[in-house]
């Protein structure tokens, strides 16, 4: 189990939590997800098999940016 935390900018309420946590939730591995807006953060908990390219991309598709 790996576990992980993503700076997310774009995030500004808690529906952008919401949109980012069912994209994540939507990979398979992926065990638990939280996002917080006011951080610009989501704690990741998933399967050694998650790619990180997976998860930056479902972050992405759902219209928000990782930082580096």
């Amino acid at each position: 189990m790996e576990r992980k935390t993503i700076s997310v900018t774009g995030m500004s309420c808690n529906g952008c939590e919401q949109n980012v946590k069912n994209a994540l939730r939507n990979l398979e591995g992926v065990t638990r997800v939280e996002a917080d807006h006011e951080a610009n953060t989501v704690e990741l908990a998933a399967e050694d098999d998650v790619a990180d390219d997976d998860v930056e991309a479902a972050i992405e598709d759902a219209g928000y940016d990782v930082a580096p």
